[in-house]
């Protein structure tokens, strides 16, 4: 397979479509689990589909082992490259690894808005056009409410489409909508919320907010443990 065709029937195309055409540009996408489910998976799974399509993708984590991430990568793209049989890989691998950043912070002793700063420095001085930004592992429950409006505001400013994820505790309340307790206080300045959580062998991915609407739906679509792939249902 080519990578156009890869890029027109990878299940990230549902992902969008079920969340009226994705995060946008300007806002903030939030994927909620509890730990070892699958978010950074998810993430680096979504943070590649835009590095298929020629965007350019800063991955901000906040974990102690800076190459635990290239390592994402890299599975997920082989995984991806033997699942879709595609063409080039290696080409296609040199390619668009050249559009991909990743800046390592410890969340401990930095604030947010100097996160922001060193991914502004990133954009302006290292002439770095980014598309995106995937913030993995970012800690809601010691953010404050000024945080959250500092990162809407980046978003907007910079007219970035930002993904982050949130990690839930194991009994870690809902509301009746789906909606994680946690993040009750910042839902008007996310634009899209999706859940991920255990049924059987895989792990289902729902939609808690969609932009404006906050009424639960299923995406169907599951992330496959075993390939750590977003998958139809």
């Amino acid at each position: 397979m080519v990578k156009s065709e890869l890029n027109k029937r990878s299940p990230l195309r549902i992902f969008e479509n079920s969340i009226n055409g994705g995060v946008g540009k300007g806002n903030i996408g939030v994927l909620a689990s509890r730990k070892g489910v699958g978010k950074t998976a998810c993430l680096v799974h979504i943070a590649m589909d835009k590095l298929f399509r020629g965007r350019h993708v800063i991955h901000v984590s906040f974990s102690s082992k800076v190459d635990h991430i290239s390592m994402w990568y890299e599975d997920i793209f082989k995984e991806i490259a033997k699942k879709r049989e595609l063409e080039n890989a290696v080409d296609v691998h040199d390619e668009i690894i050249k559009n991909r950043v990743i800046m390592n912070f410890n969340q401990d002793g930095i604030e947010t808005e100097k996160i922001l700063k060193s991914i502004s420095a990133m954009i302006e001085h290292g002439h770095f056009a980014a598309d995106a930004v995937i913030i993995d592992g970012y800690d809601y429950a010691r953010a404050s409410h000024e945080d959250l409006l500092a990162l809407q505001s980046f978003a907007k400013e910079t007219n970035l489409e930002i993904w982050t994820s949130v990690s839930l505790q194991k009994d870690e309340p809902y509301d009746e909508n789906g909606m994680p307790i946690v993040l009750k206080d910042y839902v008007d300045s996310l634009a899209v919320v999706v859940t991920l959580q255990y049924e059987g062998d895989y792990v289902h991915l729902k939609a808690v907010k969609d932009h404006d609407d906050l009424s639960p739906k299923e995406m169907e679509l599951k992330l496959d443990p075993k390939s750590l792939l977003i998958a139809e249902m």
